[in-house]
């Protein structure tokens, strides 16, 4: 009886070791607390097939890492099928019957939206890396985590993309959904920034048949845009490009750019669908290359992949960058799990109830606030690159550019916000290539249609439909006029516009069709309509564009955009002459210049000076004797005059200098005799007036082409409208001067420098142009706001203007000879000492070297006079006194001779 006590207490400590060895064990063995979580995603879908292999492999990887963490994820997975009303549903019964502390997912955006909503209320974190929405925000959805890109990141690399290659217009074609409407506001905000013009959206709703979306392709193809930037879903988009490349659309010409979506999953795409997008570029996330994105990664991701999809083959290529980011939310869940712990009993799987889906009954997480502050302070290094949820989304630093080419895509370069698109990329930021102005700084890229030449992005319709010309005859037919031809009908036209807008169509690198379409605003006197009605007809679609003599004014490019001007420009002011008496005492004064007279005195004396002192030299007869400043004066007063048969010059170098000055001094003479001459003619000529305010002080009258600006610009110079008088025609404005205001003319005409150019060479006998009097651009060809035949335009106008083709065009319809240029009232300038300088400069050459010469043949005689008398000296000391008599004889008798030739003969000359 004592023993059994002691065998039953001996049974119970064994079976008490045993259970707490299969505890421990339990334990050891991965019984962590279960940290519930619930996954929606779209299983039906290829995204969603991905996803979960990835959140599966990622629950793997790190619980084997982190083996002794207290809390382990306990995964819970719902299919919403791709429906928000499923997906709203499951996320109600996981956090009613598993009362999960966190969501993962929804996939798509509109999902997002609504249980978001749901999450805010319960106080529950929903990670989605696949929902890229604009329109969740913290503000909307505070408990809402973005583990992916937000769709507005990407809009500002679209625009420099688009501007980069110089397009100026591109069209939108959108799902239309949540998804496929939310980027739209940010995208073309992004793209007006860059002067990128949207003139077509294509929203392209889920019930659309085939049939209509081959309309809404045809409907495109019609437009002259051809850049379309795609903004789909894969399965959407599939459709689009597979139907676009039957339709023709995916030629040469066409360029197409997907967004990140898109772009970032093409590999997954259907090979017969990659094939119809050859030449696309696109916009991706730029994954970086690491140790634990490798090959073995890969290998143990297809085989989850496979147990979840028996009957699918391994994706050998890639994983996605989607299923990375699913990788990725994974293990930042995780470790705030391990951070936040659990509370209470929360771990255990409560028993389904009726009416379970109740929102009433639905409890709130008390720890939701602390595991959301942990999930986006995480931030670690996994295999998407640097996983920062900071900001309650993943923050991007770098975007790729890739072109669709041969079944598979290509690196084309990269993007980021700070140093925009670059070709290469080094470890720390873009590392920036040269690059020219014309071509963007990237890879050379393969177009549809296998061309790498860069599309011009815009055609004009393939529908057969011609370009509309608007034309108006003008008030100067060599400019431009209009008929009609009396068989066919058609407008005919001539004139320098019309050469020159022919001539700049010759000149595109493609080919046109047009005809002409006439707006007549000078053929009815009666007519109100202006050329401004005639430029508002391009603005009302009615004209592709208007060609005629129009003016560049601000109110005009409000509504037109012009091209270069193809004419000078300016305003100026027609008057008429009147003759004017020159009463000017001192009038004979004004052909030289004041420095001109007083260089040329200067010279006059210098020269004259110099004569005197080489006939001095010389031993002249007239100026033998002392020098005197009487004497110099009366030389250079003779010299003035010239000198007289009796004054001739003995001395030869005084006769070279002396031709020489005679020839500057005639052509002096000459050019002061015909300048005199041109201001006593063309002075008798001058302005009724100078100045327009002039004109309106004295409460004179104007007149102005009728139909033209000039109304306006003379109103707002302070004209009043009774003194404005408009006319029609050149015969009108002469007619009118002519007049004058007492018989119902006007004072001046107020014109464009063209016009008065043209007037003036038929009436250039009595009148003349005063100003310009206000600037103007010149004329140009109106069109469209942002149409892209502009730059184009604008380009080979300038090429005309540039060479020999204006030059002749003008002289075809303008007279080249006309005598306007007689009439310029400021007549012939003074004449001035810079236009003589190279024949007072010879004369001063001529002078100088003339003196030279002179003082060293002197010097040369005294040395050799020098040298007989020593030789004398010498003599006489050897022949003794008696020679005395001779010598004496001989010095009396040459000193008593009155001709002599020695240069050197007076003792004061002794130089």
């Amino acid at each position: 009886m004592e023993k059994i006590p002691q065998t039953i207490l001996f049974l119970l400590l064994l079976v008490f070791t045993f259970v707490a060895a299969e505890n421990s064990t339990a334990h050891r063995s991965g019984g962590a607390d279960e940290f519930h979580v619930g996954v929606i995603l779209d299983l039906g879908s290829l995204v969603g097939k991905i996803s979960l292999a990835s959140i599966s492999l990622a629950v793997e990887d790190f619980y084997s890492v982190h083996p002794n963490h207290s809390t382990k994820l306990a995964i819970h997975i719902r299919d919403s099928m791709g429906s928000e009303v499923q997906a709203v549903s499951a996320a109600i019964d996981l956090r009613e019957n598993y009362k999960v502390q966190a969501l993962i997912g929804p996939q798509k955006s509109s999902e997002a939206t609504f249980i978001s909503k749901l999450a805010s209320v319960i106080q529950v974190p929903v990670i989605s890396f696949t929902a890229t929405s604009p329109s969740l925000t913290y503000d909307s959805s505070p408990y809402f985590v973005r583990a992916t890109l937000n769709d507005s990141v990407q809009v500002n690399s679209i625009a420099s993309l688009v501007k980069a290659y110089g397009w100026r217009e591109v069209v939108l074609l959108y799902d239309d959904t949540d998804y496929g409407r939310g980027i739209l506001p940010h995208l073309i905000d992004a793209l007006q920034h860059s002067d990128i013009y949207v003139p077509y959206r294509s929203g392209i709703s889920l019930s659309a048949t085939s049939e209509e979306i081959k309309q809404e392709l045809y409907k495109l193809m019609a437009m002259q845009t051809r850049v379309f930037i795609v903004h789909m879903s894969s399965t959407r988009a599939s459709l689009i490009f597979t139907m676009a490349k039957d339709a023709g659309m995916m030629s040469k010409g066409f360029v197409w750019i997907i967004t990140n979506g898109l772009a970032n999953i093409i590999d997954l795409l259907n090979p017969s669908v990659i094939e119809a997008m050859n030449g696309v570029i696109g916009i991706r996330f730029h994954v970086p290359k690491s140790q634990k994105l490798d090959t073995s990664f890969l290998i143990r991701w297809n085989k989850i992949y496979q147990r979840y999809n028996p009957n699918k083959l391994p994706l050998n290529k890639s994983i996605t960058i989607v299923g990375l980011w699913a990788y990725d939310t994974v293990w930042a869940l995780a470790q705030a799990a391990e951070k936040v712990g659990l509370s209470g009993n929360r771990n255990k799987r409560l028993q389904p109830h009726k009416n379970s889906t109740c929102l009433d009954s639905l409890a709130i997480s008390i720890n939701g606030a602390e595991l959301l502050t942990e999930i986006v302070q995480n931030k670690f290094q996994g295999v998407s690159g640097t996983f920062d949820l900071t900001e309650r989304q993943l923050q991007v630093s770098t975007l790729q550019i890739i072109n669709v080419i041969g079944g598979t895509w290509r690196h084309i370069g990269f993007w980021t916000s700070k140093n925009g698109l670059s070709r290469h990329l080094n470890q720390n930021e873009l590392e920036i290539t040269g690059s020219s102005a014309s071509m963007p700084n990237l890879n050379l890229v393969s177009w549809p249609g296998e061309s790498i030449e860069i599309p011009r992005g815009w055609e004009f319709p393939t529908s057969g439909k011609k370009l509309r010309v608007g034309v108006t005859s003008s008030a100067y037919p060599e400019f431009i006029s209009t008929s009609k031809d009396p068989v066919t009908n058609a407008t005919r036209v001539s004139g320098l516009s019309i050469d020159i807008f022919e001539n700049a169509l010759k000149r595109l690198p493609f080919a046109l069709s047009y005809e002409y379409q006439a707006f007549d605003i000078a053929g009815d006197s009666t007519s109100s309509r202006s050329y401004d009605d005639f430029i508002y007809q391009v603005y009302l679609q009615r004209y592709d564009i208007a060609v005629a003599d129009i003016t560049i004014i601000y109110n005009r490019s409000l509504y037109v955009d012009f091209t270069i001007p193809y004419t000078e420009s300016g305003v100026g002011m027609i008057v008429p002459v009147k003759e004017k008496v020159n009463s000017n005492m001192w009038i004979f004064l004004k052909p030289l210049s004041q420095g001109m007279w007083f260089k040329s005195i200067i010279f006059i004396i210098y020269t004259r000076i110099a004569i005197c002192l080489l006939e001095y030299l010389s031993g002249n007869r007239y100026l033998h004797g002392s020098f005197s400043l009487k004497q110099l004066g009366i030389q250079i007063l003779k010299f003035f005059f010239i000198f007289e048969e009796k004054d001739m010059l003995e001395y030869f170098l005084s006769r070279v200098v002396h031709r020489v000055w005679k020839i500057v001094l005639l052509v002096l003479a000459s050019s002061y005799t015909a300048s005199l001459a041109s201001i006593l003619t063309v002075q008798q000529l001058s302005p009724t007036l100078t100045d327009i305010h002039e004109l309106q002080k004295q409460g004179g009258y104007v007149g102005f082409h009728q139909g033209s600006y000039m109304e306006g610009l003379l109103v707002d110079i302070g004209f009043d409208r009774s003194k404005m008088r408009p006319y029609h025609t050149p015969d009108d404005f002469h007619v009118a001067l002519s007049n004058g205001v007492e018989n119902g003319g006007v004072d001046a005409l107020v014109l464009d420098v063209p016009y008065i150019k043209l007037f003036l060479a038929k009436y250039c006998k009595r009148y003349t142009m005063v100003g310009p009097i206000y600037k103007s651009a010149g004329f140009a060809f109106a069109l469209p706001k942002r149409s892209p035949l502009l730059a184009e335009l604008s380009k080979a106008i300038i090429n005309i203007t540039g060479g020999d083709t204006i030059i002749q065009i003008e002289k075809k319809w303008i007279d080249q000879n006309s005598c306007q240029h007689d009439e310029e009232m400021d007549g012939s300038g003074a004449i001035t000492f810079g236009g003589f300088r190279g024949l007072f400069l010879l004369t001063g050459f001529v002078t100088a070297c003339s003196i030279l010469v002179a003082f060293l043949m002197c010097h040369y005689k005294r040395q050799e006079e020098s040298g007989h008398i020593q030789d004398a000296d010498k003599g006489n000391k050897e022949n003794g006194d008696c020679n005395d008599d001779i010598d004496n004889r001989a010095t009396i008798s040459v000193s008593g001779s009155p001709n002599t030739n020695s240069i050197c003969h007076d003792p004061i000359m002794t130089c």
